[in-house]
């Protein structure tokens, strides 16, 4: 099973990291690289089950969120190439905050899927390093 880490520590309370990601359908701190989140349906973005659109191309659904443990769990259900339906089954991705040593806020994002091949890690991989970097810049 293919799957992907990426964690940085975010020199910022994890209340206020947890408030960035509090809600499935916001995604202004990372207008850089998704500037269109498109919310589909009539859920709540704090809600499972909460679906969007990212870029146009992304269909992700928001399967668990625990608001006091500051972790959230979502599905990508389709999208382009290497991380389509005909692709990748059952992709789980995982938000996990913690609090650092140093007072910040350790952020770790980790993915897994099934698929024939691993053609999806690096490009996962690639787009968690940079939304990370970027939500760490949005308090610098």
């Amino acid at each position: 099973m293919p799957s992907t880490m990426q964690s940085r520590t975010i020199n910022a309370p994890m209340e206020a990291v947890w408030e960035k990601f509090s809600d499935f359908h916001e995604l202004s701190w990372a207008a850089k690289i998704l500037p269109n989140c498109e919310k589909v349906g009539d859920i709540n973005g704090t809600e499972v089950g909460a679906k969007r659109i990212l870029n146009g191309a992304f269909h992700e659904t928001l399967i668990a969120v625990d608001p006091a443990g500051h972790s959230l769990k979502y599905s990508i259900d389709d999208g382009p190439s290497p991380v389509s339906k005909e692709e990748v089954a059952n992709y789980v991705g995982i938000i996990q905050m913690s609090p650092s040593t140093d007072g910040g806020t350790l952020v770790e994002w980790s993915s897994s899927w099934e698929a024939k091949t691993e053609n999806a890690v690096e490009f996962c991989h690639g787009i968690y390093v940079a939304l990370l970097n970027e939500l760490a810049d949005t308090f610098n």
